[in-house]
């Protein structure tokens, strides 16, 4: 059974995700005021920036700043973006 929430990121109603994606407090956030189309938006810019700063996932201070931007993505604020990133083109 889906929920429906009014997401922060994009301002509008949509399927909510179906549990806490994150630990503690801010998970818990995520979870009642994130859609799972605004997550998916944040899974793609971390995915980038785990490349294009060549992040380990596992180092604590790339943590720390994962949560750091995920909570500016989707929360508002100033996003990180890589100098010089150019995102991808799709052409068909």
């Amino acid at each position: 059974m889906s929920r429906t929430v009014h997401c922060a990121k994009l301002g509008i109603d949509a399927d909510g995700l179906d549990f806490a994606p994150w630990p503690g407090p801010l998970g818990q956030r995520i979870y009642a005021e994130i859609s799972k189309p605004a997550w998916q938006q944040w899974l793609t810019h971390q995915t980038m920036l785990l490349n294009e700063y060549r992040l380990n996932p596992l180092d604590p201070k790339a943590r720390q700043f994962l949560t750091t931007e995920m909570e500016k993505f989707l929360f508002g604020g100033e996003v990180k973006q890589p100098e010089g990133y150019v995102a991808p083109t799709t052409e068909s």
